[in-house]
């Protein structure tokens, strides 16, 4: 283990001020809604840049930070990433979907089509490494992989929210396709497709709720 630092950097205030930043932040989140309208109007690549050091700070297993990122710009490749999801996504819509699913699907006007993967200027395949592999050949064991990469994705998607981007969380089933067209190697696990950018003009979303502070929370 290496040697210790002074934690040097964390900041405390005082309660009336952390309740404020706590409100301010809340209200800043929960403007937040998942978009399938994506307009094609570019993302400065800076931001994006800035969003993923975001995600890389995230707490993990062991600090082996199990996640690698890929940044799809390419309109060639984000056309192929559409066909083959798209070709997952009428497999799970006819076949594999059991129907109370479908029917929770039904409000929120889901189906296989998914042109928000061609339109929106920026996707981020998120992959989750079990390991990592030494140049001499040796595998370097990861822990809490799923929680580690979900808890990154979780920042990654209130940095971009944080910085005025609007995202969707994609997750066609089997992912597969993903290591092939973006050329990452097989142990590697595709985790999510990240769609970001900005809402079309005319943007729709469902009317939904969330649940109460009472039903998510319980204090002992």
């Amino acid at each position: 283990m290496s040697d210790p630092i002074p934690l040097t950097q964390f900041r405390t205030y005082a309660p009336d001020v952390m309740a404020q930043r706590a409100t301010e932040f809340y209200t800043q989140m929960r403007r937040r809604r998942t978009v399938r309208d994506f307009s094609d109007r570019p993302v400065e690549r800076r931001v994006i840049e800035t969003c993923l050091r975001t995600a890389g700070t995230a707490p993990n297993g062991a600090n082996l930070q199990p996640w690698h990122f890929v940044v799809v710009e390419d309109q060639a490749v984000k056309r192929r990433i559409r066909q083959a999801a798209e070709a997952e996504e009428r497999e799970f819509y006819a076949r594999r979907a059991p129907q109370d699913w479908l029917d929770q699907l039904a409000p929120l006007g889901t189906d296989a089509r998914k042109p928000f993967l061609e339109i929106a200027p920026c996707l981020i395949a998120i992959f989750a490494q079990p390991y990592a592999l030494q140049p001499d050949g040796r595998k370097i064991k990861h822990y809490y992989v799923s929680e580690s990469v979900g808890i990154a994705t979780g920042f990654l998607i209130a940095a971009l929210h944080h910085a005025g981007l609007a995202t969707l969380t994609h997750t066609p089933s089997p992912m597969h396709f993903l290591n092939e067209i973006l050329e990452r190697p097989g142990y590697e696990r595709a985790y999510l497709l990240l769609v970001v950018g900005y809402p079309a003009e005319d943007a729709h979303v469902p009317r939904i709720t969330k649940k109460p502070l009472d039903e998510i929370a319980t204090f002992v």
